[in-house]
């Protein structure tokens, strides 16, 4: 397997990795732009442009585009998220040029038409509506914009009904021209592909595409804020998060911070599974998260539990916390490494999840990171390391409290606070 990388005179990047024992292959593009880059007005607009790019260009209606992939027995898909945005197919080897025109197509002409748009747009109101009616999706979305308050990085990437509702074609245009440029664009593919074949046909393709936006819109910095969000609903269990401050991608700390969410709450093994689930039953579900962006994160512990074990379940969480700003064994970082190494070794069987690990490389960092280089940033992470991490991050920043479902035995976040306080206090006096 060899990774290889070209950068284009437009500024469009084409990198791939072939794996020649492999019959087909994953290709797609991804753009550095989400719903981060949305303006105040345009709340969802990134989405829907994900959806429309697939209703029609100016030369294949949406039932064509849908039809040729398919005929070759490919699939074509795509995905928004905070601070990208993907078009990804999976075809057999012999179908890449077909791919490469489709995306190149509907990245490039698409003719955002009324009734398209119209259609559309019914759609994601379901999607929201859908989204609106299960409480662990309604309890991230809310996570999210308590823990960045009044930002585009905490706001739901699919918008609001109203929002919508009101983009018009011509608005859709904007974003794409401001955000669909060379510049902030990589195409990766993976399997048997061709590094050579594969350029000329993104050149001829993607020719269309502008280097650069004509106006560099400012990037606000992200300000992590904390707070709380309760939503009472009649339910039989109760959807709660509790989170800090995280790190960005490019903080010394990002990878410690990977590390400790596993140890925490990363699988069966991991302190809060066995604590709060094995050992004492106060839940169906815990685990712990940390999300990281460009400027900043966030780490998070989610639990799906019944209201009548709130009382002593969120006590115990909080202990967690404090323990494991007191000790971390380098058992459990060896185990979380492991985990680590072998998500890294089994992408290589996946040319679609080798070609995204590839393509978040490139938009992060520029560059391919090889496996060898990662699990040395990994080995330098010690015990004391995530010790001083834990201090900082459950000790030092507010906290995010985020429920949703019967809430009346929950403790206020005011609580909550004091149960960290201690920890807080232990470390200031062992300081």
């Amino acid at each position: 397997m060899s990774v290889e990388c070209t950068r284009l005179a437009s500024g469009l990047t084409v990198v791939t990795e072939t794996m020649p024992h492999l019959e087909s292959v994953a290709l797609g593009v991804w753009i550095k732009s989400g719903s981060r880059d949305e303006t105040a007005g345009e709340h969802g607009i990134a989405h829907l442009l994900e959806h429309m790019a697939f209703k029609g260009t100016a030369r294949r209606s949406a039932r064509q585009i849908a039809e040729e992939i398919e005929n070759v027995g490919g699939e074509v898909n795509a995905a928004t998220s905070v601070e990208t945005t993907s078009y990804y197919a999976r075809i057999l080897k012999d179908h890449v040029p077909l791919a490469i025109d489709i995306l190149a197509d509907i990245l490039t002409n698409s003719v955002m038409d009324e009734t398209e748009l119209h259609r559309e747009k019914h759609v994601i109101l379901q999607e929201i509506g859908a989204a609106m009616d299960t409480p662990d999706d309604v309890v991230f979305d809310k996570f999210s914009s308590t823990a960045f308050r009044d930002q585009t990085i905490g706001r739901s990437i699919l918008g609001t009904p109203e929002t919508v509702q009101s983009f018009t074609p011509d608005q859709i245009r904007k974003y794409l021209n401001r955000n669909y440029t060379a510049d902030k664009m990589i195409i990766v593919a993976a399997g048997a592909v061709d590094h050579a074949e594969l350029v000329r046909l993104v050149e001829e393709g993607f020719a269309g595409i502008p280097a650069s936006p004509d106006v560099m819109p400012e990037e606000p910095v992200a300000r992590y804020t904390g707070g709380e969000y309760r939503e009472k609903r009649d339910l039989m269990d109760v959807q709660l998060l509790i989170g800090f401050e995280g790190r960005p991608y490019h903080a010394r700390d990002f990878y410690a911070s990977q590390i400790l969410a596993n140890v925490l709450g990363g699988g069966m093994s991991s302190r809060l599974f066995q604590e709060v689930r094995e050992h004492r039953g106060l839940c169906y579900s815990v685990y712990a998260l940390h999300w990281g962006f460009s400027d900043t994160g966030v780490f998070g512990i989610h639990a799906a539990t019944g209201e009548e074990d709130i009382p002593e379940l969120v006590p115990v969480i909080l202990n967690e916390l404090r323990k494991v700003a007191d000790r971390v064994d380098e058992s459990e970082i060896e185990r979380a490494r492991a985990q680590f190494r072998a998500g890294l070794l089994m992408a290589h069987e996946s040319p679609a999840a080798r070609a995204s690990q590839i393509a978040r490389q490139m938009l992060l960092y520029g560059r391919p990171i090889p496996n060898d280089e990662l699990m040395e940033r990994l080995g330098n992470i010690t015990p004391q390391r995530l010790t001083d991490l834990s201090g900082r991050l459950f000790f030092d920043t507010p906290v995010t409290l985020s429920a949703v479902g019967p809430l009346d035995k929950l403790m206020d976040l005011e609580e909550i606070g004091a149960g960290l306080a201690t920890g807080r206090m232990r470390r200031a006096a062992i300081g």
